[in-house]
């Protein structure tokens, strides 16, 4: 059955009072994602003025207050706090008695899985992982990205249908991924996206200093062919001078860059070794090319580090 239909109601968590811990840019997005399924944001904590700005625009009217008590007031509460401050606010929240049996604590950190919630499950809560497979903005715009995006879920079993309904309500499709493998997960996740941020911003620099007056024109239908290609083939989809074997090429890239911008050659060097393993393992780097180009990528090691020192 597909993760796109809306659950049956005896699946459908009811209508509830909702609360954010952490106004970054994820809660109060989630939490106004929520308010359009019909429940009721009652309470925002936040610390920041950023943050507090935040909960204003993507939720007016809706009181700033303390931690705790957010979650005297809400039926479903929000961690949305980062991955490392997490534990320490779950175990503090449950030590304090602030966690009311019951109710329902969801974390968005796509690090953990539902075990981080024991303290607070001890106490008689509900624990669920949500974690929205998206970048945020902090701005309403992100309400709409919701549509259609993936969820890594992760509950005890008999909270599973819940957590699906929630995802499914914020217009998300829920994925189940076991606590043991969270981790994975996220690295996999943080590989592609918040990398990709820095390749491209880096590749806007490069053009720039190669004349290019608007580079993100430039870029976008390239890069948006380029993820199109990878998404639909995979490594079938490599192109350009390191799966082709044109070691000169890759050299001159080297020195070029080595000059006019050399914080960006460790970065070529490693993506350039993983696209030739990639390349030869898939059949479209002839071997006897490989040599040459490896070696080109092996002396650029060696004068980076040369020119480190």
């Amino acid at each position: 059955m597909s993760t796109a239909q809306q659950p049956d109601n005896k699946d459908r968590p009811a209508r509830l009072t909702v609360g954010v811990v952490g106004a970054g840019r994820v809660g109060p997005t989630l939490a106004a994602s929520l308010q359009l399924a019909g429940h009721r944001p009652v309470a925002v904590s936040g610390v920041s003025d950023a943050s507090r700005r935040r909960a204003a625009l993507m939720l007016p009217d809706v009181p700033l207050v303390t931690p705790a008590d957010v979650l005297q007031r809400a039926d479903l509460v929000l961690l949305t706090v980062p991955d490392d401050t997490l534990p320490g606010l779950v175990e503090g929240l449950a030590e304090t008695g602030a966690v009311r049996p019951g109710q329902l604590l969801v974390h968005t950190s796509g690090r953990y899985g539902a075990k981080v919630l024991d303290p607070a499950l001890r106490a008689g809560a509900l624990p669920l992982a949500l974690h929205p497979a998206m970048t945020f903005t902090g701005t309403p715009v992100d309400v709409q990205r919701l549509a259609g995006c993936s969820f890594g879920v992760t509950a005890p079993e008999e909270l599973r249908l819940a957590a699906e309904a929630l995802v499914i309500e914020m217009g998300g499709e829920p994925e189940w991924i076991e606590e043991n493998k969270r981790p994975l997960y996220h690295a996999a996740l943080a590989l592609g996206a918040n990398h990709l941020v820095t390749l491209v911003a880096q590749a806007m620099e490069l053009l720039r200093s190669a004349g290019v007056e608007a580079p993100d024109r430039m870029l976008g239908p390239l890069l948006g062919a380029a993820l199109d290609n990878a998404l639909r083939s995979g490594d079938a989809a490599l192109t350009g001078p390191v799966a082709r074997g044109d070691a000169g090429t890759v050299a001159a890239h080297i020195t070029e860059l080595r000059e006019h911008a050399p914080q960006t050659v460790a970065g070529y060097l490693a993506m350039a070794r993983a696209t030739a393993d990639r390349a030869l393992a898939h059949g479209l780097l002839k071997p006897e090319l490989a040599e040459d180009l490896l070696g080109v990528l092996a002396t650029g090691t060696d004068g980076a580090e040369g020119d480190a020192r």
